[in-house]
């Protein structure tokens, strides 16, 4: 019996590939007020692009391992790491449930010498929503990004996402870009490397909205992945959360490690924060000294709907 559509609408409802032979299709055929796109197990290998609002991806198996949305490009092979996204959001008011994200290239080709970075999907839409979904990739897997910026001082376009109960794989810097993304009850798994980056959030200015919270999630990881690091700052003011996680891989004591952008430190700038998590991987004591330890009254505002809000009041648990 297929997953109970959670996200589902009253849109126009059709389904792959019975009404449209690729999910594409289906997408470019969607009407202006939005499509729910219901995709039969299998595994469907093209390039997806989302460019239309209110468009809504239900994988109709028992699992989200039954409908692979998968293809194979990278930084090299297809000339920038953007560009190499399996799928990419960039329409508004998007959901996906019960399915996978896979961007194969690495685990195709391992030994290849082009540029290895390799995105499963690039969301730089707003409002949106991922629930029980699987991103597979090495390098780069999930890019949680804004919808621009005219320069690094702005004024950038904040992207809202909303990731719960999903499962995200990779080993460097797999999650990264500038969005405003919060990540609820979900599995950071790490893959073999010899040196992890969880995150590479990549906030430009102070003023920026942007930032990541992870609330409740769990890191865990494979053998081989010895040195792991909750994240590196892409750009100066790079702005992450932990809260209530449960860190059993092997986190270095410091947590989080320095990137030197033109010659000038970013950690003085970043802000980096833990609360309440459990495990050996939490050392709130030898933890770099930029990190902040959020009391239990801060840690209160790094709520999923104080945190994605914005100007419209906008709560994800509508959605």
């Amino acid at each position: 019996m297929a997953a109970a559509c959670a996200i589902c609408s009253a849109r126009s409802q059709v389904t792959v590939p019975d009404d449209f032979r690729t999910v594409q299709e289906a997408v470019n055929a969607a009407p202006p007020d939005g499509s729910v796109i219901t995709i039969r197990p299998g595994v469907y290998r093209e390039r997806i692009e989302v460019k239309s609002r209110f468009v809504e991806f239900h994988g109709a198996g028992k699992s989200p391992a039954d409908v692979v949305l998968t293809f194979d490009l990278s930084n090299g092979t297809a000339g920038g790491t953007g560009k190499s996204a399996s799928t990419a959001i960039s329409g508004d008011d998007f959901a996906a449930e019960n399915l996978t994200f896979e961007n194969s290239f690495s685990r195709n080709r391992p030994l290849s010498p082009e540029g290895s970075q390799a995105v499963a999907v690039r969301v730089t839409g707003d409002r949106a929503v991922f629930r029980r979904v699987r991103f597979l990739g090495f390098q780069d897997t999930l890019y949680a990004d804004s919808r621009g910026c005219e320069t690094n001082r702005g004024p950038c376009a904040p992207a809202r996402q909303y990731f719960v109960d999903c499962y995200i794989e990779g080993n460097v810097d797999f999650i990264f870009g500038d969005a405003i993304a919060f990540f609820e009850n979900c599995e950071i798994h790490v893959l073999p490397h010899s040196v992890v980056y969880l995150t590479a959030q990549s906030k430009r200015y102070a003023e920026q909205k942007s930032g990541y919270v992870f609330d409740h999630c769990r890191i865990t990881g494979e053998p081989g992945a010895d040195r792991i690091y909750l994240g590196r700052p892409w750009r100066w003011y790079s702005s992450v959360v932990f809260l209530n996680t449960t860190m059993s891989a092997n986190i270095m004591p410091e947590g989080w490690l320095e990137w030197v952008h033109d010659d000038q430190q970013s950690l003085p700038t970043v802000f980096y924060a833990e609360y309440g998590s459990i495990g050996p991987g939490v050392n709130g004591a030898g933890r770099d000294p930029h990190v902040k330890q959020l009391t239990r009254a801060e840690a209160a505002d790094f709520t999923a709907r104080k945190v994605l809000a914005g100007d419209d009041g906008w709560n994800p648990a509508d959605k």
